[in-house]
């Protein structure tokens, strides 16, 4: 048994080596010397990581800048050749002929629609004149641009498919042209003479970059952009074509099911459109039909007439605004 005295000294006694023991704990490793190992090697294993780091932000700002540059580039072209001319309009729709033959067909269409509405219906001149100026001026260019956005959306419809051999012939080994040459001959058109031009023209001596930006103009759309930066960024940066290519081709993809996913969700309000535009001049049709004689104060009279302008002018204006509502830009 211990004497009563002898418990707080042995009490202290155990407290004193317990915070030694703690002690020791914290002060062992600056005294053994592996506290100052362990900052080296962190400070070896930063300054590594910074310079791995610094070396892949410096290669990345490269990128960045030279696909800004590219991208300004090209903005540059497109607004230097913002005017479009009849010409070039005459390339996109695919047509063979020239601006003088075009202007030729433009009047000839003029001169019909004069004697069909004032020789065949017998409307008044000045609604002959209307009809050969929307004959000559009116009608051929917008089934020009009707061609126009036809022949577009071929070409989009077969281009992914496209990059799709290009990037397959670059993992087997083929090289660029080559690839460019299997789609000019074995796509449809118009996606195989559009890349037949690029062909040639390379064997012409134009680069692959200036041939492509060519098409550019021919096909104004951002997916034929989008091929094109691509291989002009990995001709002056080098670079992995194949995975690009078909990145490429998966964006491509995938806007092309979002446009089917647009329309149709917007069917069911274009068909609303096309019927809400409609019905007036259905109604007054029918109405002429069944009861002409009381319809016809609307055209016979100056206030008949008024009002059909006012409602036209009405007409349009919704037309417009429900036109408006229904096209989505993606």
């Amino acid at each position: 048994m211990l004497d009563g005295s002898m418990g707080p000294i042995l009490f202290a006694g155990l407290v004193a080596i317990a915070i030694a023991g703690v002690v020791f704990a914290f002060m062992l490793p600056y005294a053994s010397g592996d506290r100052a190992k362990d900052k080296r090697v962190q400070g070896v294993t930063e300054n590594r990581t910074r310079k791995l780091g610094t070396a892949a932000a410096d290669q990345q700002s490269s990128r960045k800048k030279s696909v800004a540059d590219t991208l300004k580039e090209i903005d540059t072209r497109a607004k230097a050749k913002e005017k479009v001319t009849l010409r070039l309009q005459l390339q996109r729709a695919g047509l063979q002929i020239t601006p003088r033959d075009f202007h030729i067909a433009s009047a000839i269409a003029g001169v019909v629609s004069f004697g069909v509405v004032y020789g065949g219906l017998h409307a008044p001149f000045m609604g002959g004149v209307v009809a050969a100026f929307l004959g000559c001026m009116g009608l051929p260019r917008w089934y020009l641009g009707k061609m126009v956005k036809r022949r577009q959306a071929k070409f989009l419809a077969e281009l992914a498919n496209a990059i799709d051999v290009v990037v397959r012939g670059v993992k087997s080994g083929l090289p660029l042209n080559e690839c460019l040459q299997v789609i000019a001959r074995e796509s449809p058109e118009p996606l195989a003479g559009e890349f037949r031009e690029v062909v040639e023209q390379q064997r012409l001596g134009v680069t692959l970059g200036e041939a492509l930006d060519r098409m550019c103009d021919r096909l104004p759309l951002a997916e034929v952009r989008f091929l094109a930066i691509v291989i002009g960024i990995q001709q002056q940066a080098g670079g992995n074509l194949s995975e690009a290519l078909g990145n490429l081709s998966g964006v491509l993809r995938d806007r092309f099911r979002m446009q089917l996913k647009i329309k149709a969700l917007s069917a069911e309000a274009k068909a609303s459109a096309m019927v809400l535009a409609s019905l007036p001049p259905g109604v007054m049709f029918m109405v002429y039909l069944t009861s002409p004689d009381y319809i016809m104060p609307l055209f016979t009279t100056m206030m008949g007439r008024f009002m059909i302008a006012v409602g036209a002018c009405w007409m349009l204006t919704g037309i417009l605004v429900m036109r408006k509502m229904i096209n989505f830009k993606f």
